[in-house]
């Protein structure tokens, strides 16, 4: 439990970063002036490159041992986000925000890899390696609230805290994880990669991704928007958007263990589509609740994605976890400029509509999804059963 307790923790100082990105949006409409689109150009800078270089990094550490990348990689994602407060270009603020997405794309195929073998096979415990990441995610808003909402941009510096605390949890945790991990490198045993399966899977957490981050650049400003509270109640959403995650990673894992994973996977997309659109359509208020439905449709299946693409490509799990915990997640940053032009020609409304659609195309893509080395186990208990015949 040592292990995955410093794995869960870093994992939340790590993520801090990939909120903060969507978190700082705000300031950059209000200091800086930037139109919708613009903004939503952060966004993509932080997603966009991590998207290209997370499989990458999780191809490496398929053939190689790389543990140091932990600590290093939350130093850069820290970096980077530190320095997009005080950069006085607009270019220079993309490639502050795009070294932090490096970082953070460094550091999740060799993390998952690392937490899978601490867990030994437990969903619950892989729940809990999610749930420190958003944590990280649910306390990035308050962290900016704190920093930049008092100082100003200028105050982003201190925002790299949390990564000095990340860097030291990291390295402890390659300590504790590092023969396990290395060993779980040949543990591949005689199953198959099953790509079909992966990439209908990818697919599904893309659809996932887009609602997510889409949700996370233009919740703030959305609820500012429809309830007229002001900043207060525009980061109050976004921190209710984050905090599912607190529980739904969790009471994702233990309903897995005990109904399944594809079952509680499906069920939750379908969940995702009603709340959404209330989110989207319902006026005042109620706004909240609809927000934070969305966001348990959203978490619980968080980790069970992780794992179940690392069992349907049990020869090449860095790769799996680089694209389940990194690229299909992050790619929904493509997504935010597009949403940002159409809110700027129309309404922020009329730009997360198309939202409600996705998560019922991810739940199509599941459709005669099966749990990952099911085929291959019947195929076994055929031959069992043939030679005993």
């Amino acid at each position: 439990m040592t292990a995955i307790r410093h794995l869960s923790l870093g994992h939340a100082c790590v993520d801090v970063y990939q909120g903060a990105v969507a978190a700082l949006v705000p300031y950059f409409v209000a200091e800086r002036a930037y139109t919708y689109a613009a903004a939503s150009g952060v966004v993509l800078a932080a997603s966009l490159l991590s998207s290209v270089v997370q499989p990458l990094f999780g191809a490496l550490t398929d053939r190689w041992a790389m543990p140091w990348l932990l600590p290093l990689s939350a130093l850069t994602a820290g970096a980077g986000v530190a320095l997009s407060g005080v950069t006085d270009s607009y270019a220079l603020t993309l490639a502050a925000v795009a070294v932090s997405g490096v970082g953070v794309a460094a550091y999740h195929p060799e993390a998952a890899r690392a937490a899978r073998a601490a867990a030994g096979g437990s969903h619950t415990a892989m729940g809990w390696f999610a749930l420190g990441g958003n944590l990280g995610f649910g306390a990035a808003p308050l962290l900016v609230m704190a920093v930049v909402g008092l100082g100003g941009l200028g105050a982003s510096p201190l925002l790299i805290v949390p990564a000095l605390a990340g860097a030291v949890l990291c390295a402890a945790a390659v300590r504790a994880t590092g023969r396990r991990s290395v060993s779980g490198r040949t543990s591949a045993g005689a199953r198959r990669d099953d790509w079909p399966s992966f990439l209908r899977l990818s697919g599904a957490i893309v659809c996932r991704s887009v609602v997510f981050v889409g949700l996370s650049a233009f919740v703030s400003l959305y609820v500012r928007e429809r309830t007229g509270g002001g900043e207060t109640a525009g980061t109050v959403a976004l921190c209710v958007l984050y905090a599912g995650g607190a529980g739904g990673t969790v009471v994702g894992g233990r309903l897995a263990d005990r109904y399944g994973r594809l079952t509680v996977v499906r069920r939750s997309y379908l969940l995702t589509v009603p709340a959404v659109a209330g989110l989207v359509l319902v006026p005042g208020p109620l706004v909240h609740a609809f927000v934070a439905l969305t966001s348990a449709g959203l978490y619980v299946p968080f980790s069970l994605h992780v794992t179940l693409g690392q069992d349907c490509l049990p020869r090449r799990v860095g790769t799996a976890s680089g694209v389940t915990l990194g690229l299909a997640v992050s790619v929904g940053g493509l997504a935010a400029p597009a949403l940002g032009a159409l809110a700027d020609a129309t309404s922020l409304r009329t730009a997360l509509l198309p939202l409600v659609v996705l998560p019922a195309v991810g739940r199509l893509l599941m459709c005669g999804l099966r749990e990952p080395g099911a085929e291959d186990q019947a195929v076994a208990a055929g031959s069992v059963s043939s030679s005993t015949a």
